[in-house]
Parts: C-alpha cells; structure tokens; sequence
C-alpha cells in the first residue's frame, strides 16, 4: 500500500474530490482539531473551501501562513474568521507565537501589516469582504444587472473569456456558483439596488 502525504483539513476541502470533502467533513467530528495552520502561497483565499473548514468545526482556529504580505488578503482572513496571519518571511519564533496565542484564544498580525489591517478592520468598508478586485466587482454588477457574459464584455470592452475568467474569480473568492447566487451578494453587498 502505497503511503499518502498528509493534507491539512484545508487542503483535503480545497484540493480533495467530491467524496474526499464529503469524508473530511465527518471526520473533522471525530479528529477535533483545536488548531490549523492555513498555509497559502496563492493569490487568494478559496472562499468555499475555508467556510466548509470553519463550519464542520467551530471550535478549531485557523492561523494563515503566507508569503503574500496583501493587506487585503490577511482583512479578507479575519473577516472570514482566522486567528492568525504570519509571513513566511518573519523568523520562525513569530509564527510560534501565533499559534500560542490562537490557542489562548486571541488573535496574532503579523506586525509588518498589522496597524492596515487593523484600519480595514474597523473601517468595515472599502474592500470587498471577499477581497474582490475592481473590475470583478464592474463584472458582478453588470451579472446582477441581468447582462450576459458576452453582454458585460461588449460594455467593459474586454473578450467575453475575460469576463468568464472573473466571473470564475469571483465563484471561487465567494463560494457562489449559480448567477442567482451571485446576484443576491451583488445587492447585499450593495453593487446594485434591490428592485422587488
């Protein structure tokens, strides 16, 4: 029997099949994890795949390692519930302490963004709390709106690909799949009016 690398929760939810997350999911039940390091070289936060992490156990905390010293992305963290970001750049002791202290039951900022995410924080507003870019935000409007694909690409003037690869963005960032879906977080969100 060949031997498996170990994945995170995390990773098993993000990168997994459709019966691996469904088996994730039941185990997190019976594995009681207290702590997971979310360890993220990418862009962006999979949505989807954190709030399914976070959801089957509420107890555990997530403390975020990532080269990518994104301000938006570590407010994006916190406000999806994370107990920690650290910069794989910082000295190993920092990431030690972020872990005690997710464990004590606070919260740890790397200090070389703290004090901006920090602002983000309580300033509530400005960016998107999934961290959409602008012109995602000009996609999911006009997709609220009612245009088609090809329709928001003939007003942004980009190929209708273009507007399918941020419209994929956005599914992703969100954990939306369906234009309806989408919609009704265009107007919570307050890129369009509610016109029932």
């Amino acid at each position: 029997m060949a031997s498996k690398k170990k994945m995170s929760v995390f990773e098993r939810l993000r990168h997994g099949n459709r019966e691996q997350r469904k088996e994730t999911i039941r185990l997190m039940g019976q594995e009681d994890p207290s702590l997971e390091v979310v360890h993220r070289d990418a862009a962006g936060i999979d949505v989807g795949a954190f709030r399914q992490c976070r959801d089957a156990h509420s107890s555990a905390r997530f403390v975020f390692l990532t080269a990518n010293p994104d301000v938006g992305l570590a407010t994006q963290a916190f406000r999806l519930g994370a107990a920690g970001y650290v910069l794989k750049q910082a000295a190993s002791d920092e990431l030690v302490i972020a872990l005690r202290e997710a464990l004590r039951g606070r919260t740890y900022i790397t200090p070389r963004i703290a004090n901006e995410v920090l602002q983000n924080l309580m300033a509530g507003g400005g960016e998107s709390a999934v961290g959409l870019t602008s012109r995602e935000r000009e996609v999911l409007q006009l997709l609220a709106e009612g245009k088609t694909l090809k329709g928001a690409a003939a007003v942004l003037n980009v190929s209708p690909r273009t507007t399918e690869f941020h419209k994929n963005n956005i599914a992703e960032k969100t954990g939306l799949k369906t234009t309806a879906e989408l919609a009704r977080y265009a107007v919570r969100e307050g890129l369009v009016s509610d016109q029932r």
